[in-house]
């Protein structure tokens, strides 16, 4: 059975078949924030910092650290973005005990990362793009960590799911050559927005079989993709994961923080059972009661991670007699 380690100096995550749905934070990413952006260029990390606690306590079982951001002093990514990423690493590391996703399009920033992150990160991202492949791969093999495999090449993203396994499939095995196990290889399909392509769902369900069947690799994605342009948007990602992760999808990049999302999720391992005794489903029922009486999502998570929340209304009291 693939698995997929990922550690943080103190704990370790699995992503695989047999295992509760990987969620990996997404909201530490400047990408379309305006006021995060300007906020990072000045050194004003306080955004960081509450987006890494919130996600965690909302169920996160990694956070993906994106260092991003276009400085107006300077446009250089090459020259802002690695030591931006080590400074960000460093903080979130320190804040968090979860493991941490380190992205970047800037292979600087990548190995600046890789140099003060502890334990054993998921590097998002390498392509099939030659250049890409040839910068990317041996930095993997030097600091044996797994990587994300977008499906796209030197040609772009490809409409036909077809060709984006066959470049999957390239890059699994170009990783070989560096020594790379496919265990460590954790494919992007690239989840086209359903509102442009009809069966955009009905490709990516199809592909993410394809990949676990015959490549044996786990699979994540930008959940949010699918949704890209609609209306209720929460709703259409609250439906697509659980039939992602009945495809065989085993982690995505997302919004921990939206109760209707992670709910699905929280379902979805119950019922594809990875989650013992339905012990996490009992757990975050507690934290809906808490949020339907009113309180935020982020809120009502901590409150029940620290062992609170009981007795509120009677309704925990009763609950916890008819499980006994």
């Amino acid at each position: 059975m693939t698995r997929t380690i990922v550690e943080s100096a103190t704990k370790t995550a699995i992503i695989g078949f047999d295992q509760p749905f990987c969620v990996i934070g997404e909201r530490i990413n400047p990408t379309g924030r305006k006021i995060l952006a300007a906020q990072l260029e000045a050194g004003d990390f306080s955004t960081v910092e509450k987006d890494a606690l919130e996600q965690v306590a909302c169920g996160a079982t990694m956070l993906d650290v994106n260092a991003g951001v276009v400085y107006n002093s300077n446009p250089n990514p090459n020259e802002t973005e690695p030591p931006l990423m080590r400074s960000m690493i460093e903080l979130v590391q320190g804040l968090v005990d979860v493991p941490l996703c380190i992205d970047s399009s800037v292979p600087g920033a990548l190995k600046a990362g890789l140099e003060v992150c502890k334990g054993r990160p998921l590097v998002n991202s390498v392509t099939g793009e030659e250049e890409r492949l040839e910068v990317v791969l041996p930095l993997i093999a030097k600091y044996n960590v797994p990587v994300v495999a977008i499906s796209n090449d030197d040609t772009g993203i490809s409409m036909d799911p077809d060709v984006r396994f066959a470049v999957a499939k390239k890059i699994v095995e170009r990783a070989a050559d560096f020594g790379i196990p496919a265990h460590d290889i954790v494919v992007d399909p690239l989840v086209m927005p359903i509102g442009a392509l009809a069966d955009a769902g009905q490709q990516v369900f199809a592909l993410v079989r394809r990949l676990r069947n015959e490549l044996g690799v786990n699979t994540t994605c930008g959940a949010s993709n699918v949704s890209f342009g609609l209306p209720h948007r929460h709703g259409i990602n609250a439906a697509f994961l659980p039939m992602a992760i009945a495809a065989g999808m085993t982690s995505a990049i997302m919004n921990p923080t939206r109760h209707v999302e992670m709910e699905a999720i929280r379902a979805a391992n119950l019922l594809m059972n990875n989650d013992a005794n339905g012990a996490d489903w009992i757990k975050f029922s507690r934290v809906t009661d808490l949020v339907k009486e009113g309180a935020a999502f982020a809120e009502a998570s901590a409150t029940i991670a620290s062992g609170g929340g009981a007795g509120r209304g009677g309704r925990e009291g009763r609950g916890a007699r008819r499980r006994g």
